[in-house]
């Protein structure tokens, strides 16, 4: 077996990372030795890997359902957009510059097919099957002649396409009829059918509406997935909860001890790796919800400032909502707050960059002894330490570089009183560090907070991962999907006018 797949979408959201992920999961519990691929992704929650590549954190968590080691030919183009108009084009895991959206759709978009069919034919010749992963709608017809991860890649790789469309949001059914009719006769010949997404509900209601689309179309439903709570793990597109809401919509577990603890994220701009607090979600009693107001601090036991894409920009937005006031005045009574990467340089004396926002020298909130320099190269690791007497692994990616000059060593930053600073992305899945780290935050806080003991991170992303799975084996026609990897596209499936845009 050497075969793949193309996941598409309707639209962004439609659970086109979700289902990657189960279908590689769902696959490996069968013994074949599958892959994720996503030519391009356009994220702020990246990861690195083992060999120091920067690879987007969807692909990622996919390799871990896939139960393979993840690597850059994973997801050979990743976007990073540091405003409404550019982004950093990060190539085979590097760096390589900022670029517009206009300069990269005009030419460099197109110019990189060659590394990401490369890249591609590589994982093929290594796995038995590939499962990719599509960026937004396959009929964005404004964009369709540079394209290298939706239609284009499945042209020139001969990948049969799977469109996903989310019922929850309504109109799935001109979404899917929609995305087929907009495509060249090219193209839909490699659209094989459709998966719905996220149904609530009795199925048998919307069978009628199926067969018609069968008839519309010529093509099947490959299965009805129904609605589950807390299986977006790793989202890519955009946070999916409410400022005001908890993450990931979850349960809040009973608490170990007397309390709960309340931890407030700042939603700061161009957020990235916001991933980095799930734990926190994980444990039994914590309740983490992301706030923009500086109200909303003052029950909060502990304070994230996660990582951006936009130090400076960052800092301003604290500034202009009072929260940066309210973070000193935190600090001033002894109570929690953790910065992580970008949170970690906002939190220093003044950080110097000529790099990110190009504003030279710009004054931090003060609260921990440390100066910033922007780099023009990225550090990129994965480091391993101890902190609070516990073993620590975590990654780096930043161009900060931090000169601490003071305070108690934490991991590679450094703690004054009740305020932590740290490049270390990922920490606080190490259980027995956030174990730890609780314990401290409860204590300053003044709360009856006892972490769980039995709590393991790893374990339950493995439960998710397997929730995954069996989505996609319940509820799949996974018969017509093995056929669909093994042999392909069938021949024969009818045009739908009007087709591309000449």
């Amino acid at each position: 077996m050497s075969g793949g797949l193309l996941i598409a979408g309707t639209t962004s959201d439609a659970g086109k990372s979700v289902v990657t992920a189960g279908i590689c999961r769902w696959l490996v519990r069968q013994g074949v030795k599958v892959a994720p691929f996503k030519a391009q992704n356009m994220s702020l929650n990246s990861f690195v890997t083992r060999e120091g590549a920067e690879i987007g954190r969807a692909q990622a968590m996919q390799a871990q359902a896939a139960r393979v080691e993840p690597t850059a030919l994973m997801n050979p183009v990743l976007l990073k957009p540091g405003s409404d108009r550019s982004s950093q084009v990060v190539l085979m895991g590097k760096p390589v510059g900022e670029m517009s959206a206009r300069g990269y759709h005009g030419g460099r978009q197109e110019a990189l097919l060659g590394t990401v069919l490369d890249c591609l034919a590589e994982l093929r010749g290594t796995y038995d099957a590939v499962i990719c992963e599509g960026a937004g709608s396959p009929a964005e017809i404004n964009l369709r002649r540079t394209d290298i991860v939706n239609m284009g890649i499945a042209r020139n790789a001969r990948l049969p396409v799977l469109v996903v469309g989310d019922i929850d949001r309504g109109g799935v059914f001109a979404s899917f009829f929609g995305t087929v009719a907009l495509l060249s006769r090219e193209d839909q010949e490699l659209v094989a059918g459709f998966l719905v997404n996220k149904f609530r509900g009795d199925v048998s209601l919307l069978e009628p509406g199926l067969d018609m689309l069968r008839d519309l179309t010529g093509r099947p439903s490959y299965g009805v997935l129904p609605f589950r709570h807390g299986l977006g793990i790793d989202e890519e597109d955009g946070l999916r909860v409410s400022l005001r809401g908890s993450v990931r919509e979850s349960a809040v577990s009973s608490p170990a001890g007397e309390d709960i603890l309340r931890v407030a994220v700042c939603a700061i701009p161009l957020m990235s790796n916001f991933t980095d607090v799930d734990a926190l979600a994980a444990e039994p009693g914590v309740v983490v919800r992301f706030v923009d107001r500086a109200e909303e601090l003052t029950d909060a036991d502990l304070v994230v400032i996660p990582g951006t894409r936009g130090t400076v920009k960052a800092l301003e937005w604290l500034r202009e909502r009072g929260l940066a006031e309210a973070l000193r005045r935190r600090a001033a009574e002894g109570r929690p707050v953790l910065g992580i990467c970008g949170g970690f340089q906002i939190l220093g004396e003044h950080i110097e960059d000529d790099v990110e926002s190009r504003r030279g020298r710009v004054e931090g909130l003060g609260l921990l002894p440390v100066r910033v320099r922007f780099a023009r190269e990225k550090t990129l690791t994965r480091p391993v330490g101890e902190a609070l007497g516990e073993h620590v692994e975590g990654y780096e990616i930043h161009h900060g570089v931090a000169d601490v000059r003071g305070g108690d060593p934490f991991l590679d930053g450094c703690r004054v009183g009740a305020v932590w600073g740290t490049h270390w992305h990922g920490s606080l899945e190490s259980d027995g560090f956030r174990r730890a780290f609780l314990r401290e935050v409860a204590a300053a806080a003044g709360r009856g907070f006892v972490p769980a003991a039995g709590t393991s991170f790893a374990a339950l992303r493995e439960e998710q991962l397997d929730r995954l799975g069996d989505l996609i084996e319940e509820h799949a026609d996974t018969d017509a999907l093995w056929r669909l990897i093994e042999s392909g596209a069938p021949s024969g499936l009818p045009f739908i006018p009007p087709g591309a845009p000449a």
